[in-house]
């Protein structure tokens, strides 16, 4: 059995702030050149050798917008930001 709850949009908002800094981050203030390598393991999938960093700010951008995207919907249609809690409860 599984519940559905949907989040509030307090917590909708923080966690679009949360993924909005950590892009920020990665195009603007320097965080590519930071996690270049085996850290961008932790921020996007594939082997860490893959990434350079122009790849890791174009992924970082195109991940915002998509974000952006899913964001801008699930304020219109608060029912588009639920999460499934299996067996719990």
């Amino acid at each position: 059995m599984a519940i559905q709850l949907i989040m509030s949009t307090g917590v909708w908002v923080l966690i679009y702030l949360a993924v909005s800094l950590t892009c920020k981050w990665i195009l603007s203030w320097g965080g590519a050149d930071y996690i270049k390598g085996w850290k961008s393991i932790f921020f996007f999938n594939g082997t860490p050798e893959d990434w350079n960093t122009e790849q890791l700010r174009a992924m970082a951008l195109f991940t915002w917008i998509g974000f952006t995207i899913l964001f801008v919907i699930g304020l219109i249609y608060p029912e588009f930001r639920f999460y499934k809690l299996k067996n719990s409860l």
